[in-house]
């Protein structure tokens, strides 16, 4: 069984920031990002890493807000969340795959591992 180890997290008032981490420390991913989910709803993709070229791509809802990095040499990927509204209140789990097409890379069912989810809450 491959571990995401996640971290980040918690609580943090409207317009506040926060930052995600996940490690993959047994091997390597090509492509590492973020869903979410909300109580009641579909998890949904938030942002993704591909290793190869360093391609980035959003979620229309958190694009200018979030922004994902990646150090390879650590296998690991960050998410630093700014500007955070209410809406993005969910669950978030970390996702790694290999060998994903383009057209896949928001579909949950395109990737393989998945963190145990670590709880994000917006709220004043």
């Amino acid at each position: 069984q491959v571990e995401l180890l996640e971290s980040g997290g918690g609580l943090v008032q409207p317009g506040g920031s926060l930052s995600l981490t996940c490690t993959a420390p047994e091997r390597t991913f090509s492509t590492m990002g973020w869903f979410r989910q909300a109580p009641g709803l579909e998890r949904e993709f938030v942002a993704v890493f591909r290793k190869n070229g360093g391609y980035t791509y959003y979620a229309d809802s958190v694009k200018g807000r979030f922004t994902i990095s990646r150090d390879n040499a650590k296998n690991t990927v960050y998410l630093q969340m700014n500007n955070m509204q209410p809406e993005d209140t969910g669950v978030y789990y970390c996702a790694a795959g290999n060998r994903l097409i383009l057209s896949s890379i928001r579909r949950r069912d395109a990737y393989d591992y998945w963190g145990q989810g670590t709880q994000v809450t917006v709220s004043s």
